[in-house]
């Protein structure tokens, strides 16, 4: 196969099936392999590309004007790392634009040098979320160099060689190597985050690749934090005598964690602890319960997802990010199921019959716009305060 590429181009998008994307390149230099997705998001590009949940993907934005609002220290959803422990590139219709805005600290196209991210603008994003709807998520290495030279060949063999996130445990990289308190609630006018005041309650999150926001929805409840490796056994989870514990998001496929993972939390289901998972940690939480997950052909990505809660009949709006799903049709029945897509029908939450244990396949805690979804948390505490 013979590509010519056209002049100016310093950046590529080389898919598994030999096509070549071709524009500029921005953010860091180099390359980076993983899957292709879309998010339909219109604002929070920057928590987007550090949410762990994102771990080898490549991130095409369908909102072509991307960078007005710069980046700053705050807005960053990871505990630690850069790109191999988030998304890896990112892909957008215009070049990113100079901030204006009074909270950037710095602008985008540097930040994405600084942490590693590989970017690519001059695409025609539509026609590549269109390709992505119809064809799925396709394996594709991103690439800038801004002498322009590319080994598109190796580059092809390389995307075509990667496995994919089937059967991948990427909880394992993304999560903390030790234990540590949270107390830094949600950002509040206009002081920013707060430290909050624990009060008797405790929380135990198991950090599959936990964001931030996460940590401050429960913090602001009032309930002392505690964040454990992805590994931590429910002994010593128990040991900790928690009021609740909480199963983060994280990246991968949730039946490769879960080989090590949903062991642990059934034992935490028996024991009675109020639970509450998710997106990978509702996948899981679903397969420690007896359901299986599969692998979906473009995943959720976006901030304007219908989601009804069918214990209140309430639809929220609210954001996603997952490429599995819990099989709805395989949950046992001590389980039902709490929420669903109204787009297409897939499971966004469940809850065990009988006891404090539920979870929701999206993020509560990203409020896109609206903070529909934040009452999960309060009744997550409400579980806890109602506990024997």
């Amino acid at each position: 196969m013979t590509t010519t590429l056209l002049p100016g181009v310093t950046g590529v998008l080389a898919l598994a099936d030999g096509t070549i994307l071709q524009g500029i390149g921005c953010g860091a230099v180099g390359s980076a392999l993983g899957e292709v997705v879309f998010n339909t998001a219109m604002t929070g590009y920057q928590e987007i590309l550090t949410d762990p949940s994102y771990m080898s993907q490549i991130l095409a934005f369908t909102f072509p004007h991307v960078g007005n609002t710069g980046t700053n220290v705050e807005d960053i959803e990871q505990i630690g790392g850069g790109s191999d422990t988030s998304a890896r590139g990112a892909i957008f219709r215009d070049a990113p634009t100079d901030p204006a805005n009074w909270r950037s600290e710095s602008d985008f196209d540097g930040w994405m040098k600084r942490r590693g991210v590989v970017g690519l603008s001059g695409v025609d994003t539509r026609a590549l979320t269109a390709r992505i709807r119809d064809m799925g998520a396709p394996h594709a290495v991103i690439a800038h160099d801004p002498s322009g030279q590319f080994d598109l060949e190796a580059l092809i063999a390389q995307a075509k060689a990667w496995t994919g996130l089937v059967g991948l445990d990427l909880a394992k990289d993304a999560s903390t190597m030790q234990s540590f308190d949270w107390d830094e609630g949600l950002w509040d006018w206009p002081d920013g985050h707060p430290r909050v005041d624990a009060a008797d309650k405790s929380v135990v999150v198991v950090d599959y690749g936990v964001k931030r926001n996460i940590l401050r929805a429960l913090a602001s409840t009032g309930a002392k934090i505690t964040v454990v490796p992805a590994d931590t056994t429910a002994e010593a989870i128990l040991a900790r005598k928690p009021d609740g514990v909480v199963l983060s998001n994280g990246p991968g496929d949730p039946a490769a964690t879960g080989v090590y993972a949903v062991p642990e939390i059934r034992k935490l289901v028996d024991s009675g602890t109020p639970l509450f998972g998710i997106c990978l940690g509702h996948q899981m939480l679903a397969l420690a319960l007896g359901a299986k997950t599969v692998k979906m052909v473009q995943g959720h990505h976006g901030a304007n997802h219908p989601v009804k809660d069918l214990t209140t009949g309430k639809v929220e709006i609210v954001s996603m990010n997952h490429g599995f799903t819990v099989d709805r049709d395989s949950l046992p029945g001590t389980v039902s199921e709490t929420h669903v897509s109204l787009f297409d029908g897939t499971n966004c939450g469940i809850a065990l019959t009988g006891r404090p244990v539920f979870s929701v396949q999206h993020h509560p805690e990203a409020s896109p716009g609206p903070t529909d979804s934040l009452y999960l948390f309060q009744r997550f505490a409400d579980s806890m305060s109602v506990r024997p």
